[in-house]
């Protein structure tokens, strides 16, 4: 007769963090993306600072989201053909040479049409980095630390997009101008390019082919066939394009009647909340009902946009942005896992491409589209519409997709 059933093993919240080659990846993850976020709060301010027009907030997205939009499959291809690590340093070295010479164009009052086209270089420098950053993780870490990594990297990110714009904030208000900020991450991002990373031996790319169109597409290909992975990206592509709150932060600075530094509280509020909810999701087991977790916390992030659009409290307007936050970062674990744990290594650089044009460049086009309906209707109208769009949305990927209701665990596909 056998004996009782042995007890689960011990979750472990820093199973991760004990693998030295994940904590070099950190070392250089967490001050690039500081760097990157005290750029995007500097850059905001500037175009704001020096125009006060709300349709260039949006134009200043759009330069980030076009590269991003004509370069994603070559970069996608470029990372399951390459060496990702040198592809990473490579584009960490370019941003630290163009956010030198934004610092360089800034102090200098240049034309703001040069700005815009240092923005549009970085955007295009963005096409390469996110698909080697992405695509390169499973690449560091053993199958079984995959998730707790994600974790622990959607943590970093956060402390970074927390950190990034009180820093910014704070030198924007010492200085009197942005061009400070931007020498400080030209700094950061160079540290970050000496980052010294070992692949495992059992997880080196399988080579991509030659370059191709067929080549190039077939992480699309492949996201077509996955329909839990497609709809869980289309969900966040459609809530972050038309709950694009962030954009408008500068234009809310002026309406809650805060400076600087109270525009750096704003931008860093929902990370905040999105690093509370990191330190609690890797304190706990993997998600037993996936589906309808990340169905609800996109439902909930879109409540707290029309919170925060409507909101003419300083106070309460960082409870809705801390609360957007940390409900938007349970949908960003759920989805970066189940991309990585979906995706077959060969193909990982090209679905990350794609995952990098659904996500990142919703971003920058939902800024365009959040700076135009306030150009047009004003920005509460903007905030609150887009936050009921959102919910809309919900509403619309539960119906369709019968997948995304029923998922569980974030496992391998059977077979």
């Amino acid at each position: 007769m056998s004996g009782p059933p042995s007890p689960p093993a011990r979750h472990d919240p820093y199973l991760a963090l004990r693998n030295a080659n994940y904590r070099a990846f950190l070392g250089g993850f967490l001050p690039a993306s500081t760097g990157l976020q005290m750029l995007a709060t500097a850059l905001g301010w500037e175009v704001w600072n020096r125009t006060h027009d709300e349709l260039l907030l949006g134009y200043l997205g759009l330069a980030r989201a076009i590269p991003v939009v004509l370069l994603v499959l070559p970069a996608g291809h470029l990372a399951d053909l390459r060496d990702r690590r040198r592809i990473l340093i490579s584009t960490q070295s370019s941003f630290a040479v163009l956010c030198a010479l934004l610092a360089l164009v800034s102090g200098a009052a240049a034309p703001l049409w040069l700005l815009f086209a240092i923005v549009v270089a970085t955007g295009c420098t963005r096409s390469f980095h996110g698909p080697a950053r992405n695509a390169l993780l499973p690449q560091l870490v053993a199958d079984r630390e995959l998730q707790n990594a994600a974790t622990w990297n959607s943590g970093a990110f956060q402390l970074a997009a927390l950190a990034g714009p009180l820093l910014a904030g704070g030198l924007i208000d010492l200085c009197g101008g942005a061009w400070p900020v931007y020498a400080t991450t030209s700094a950061l991002c160079g540290i970050a390019a000496l980052q010294a990373l070992r692949l495992r031996p059992a997880a080196r790319a399988g080579g991509g082919g030659r370059f191709s169109l067929a080549s190039m597409t077939a992480g699309a290909s492949h996201l077509g066939r996955e329909k839990t992975v497609l709809a869980a990206i289309a969900l966040d592509l459609f809530a972050v394009l038309l709950g694009g709150a962030a954009a408008l932060l500068p234009v809310y600075q002026d309406r809650l009647g805060v400076g600087a530094i109270g525009l750096g509280a704003l931008k860093a509020a929902p990370e905040v909340g999105a690093l509370l909810v990191a330190l609690v999701l890797a304190h706990r087991p993997p998600f037993q009902r996936a589906g309808p977790a990340l169905l609800l916390s996109v439902a909930g992030f879109g409540a707290a946009t029309i919170g925060f659009g409507l909101s003419t409290s300083f106070p309460l307007s960082l409870l809705l942005l801390a609360a957007l936050g940390g409900l938007d970062n349970v949908s960003v674990v759920i989805r970066s896992v189940l991309v990585q744990v979906r995706t077959p290594e060969q193909l990982r650089g090209r679905v990350s491409a794609v995952n990098s044009l659904f996500i990142e460049c919703s971003n920058e086009l939902g800024a365009f589209e959040s700076g135009l309906v306030a150009k047009l209707c004003g920005a509460v109208f903007s905030v609150v519409s887009g936050g009921v769009g959102t919910i809309a949305v919900v509403l619309g990927i539960a119906w369709l997709s019968p997948e995304v209701r029923r998922l569980q665990r974030i496992e391998p596909p059977a077979g």
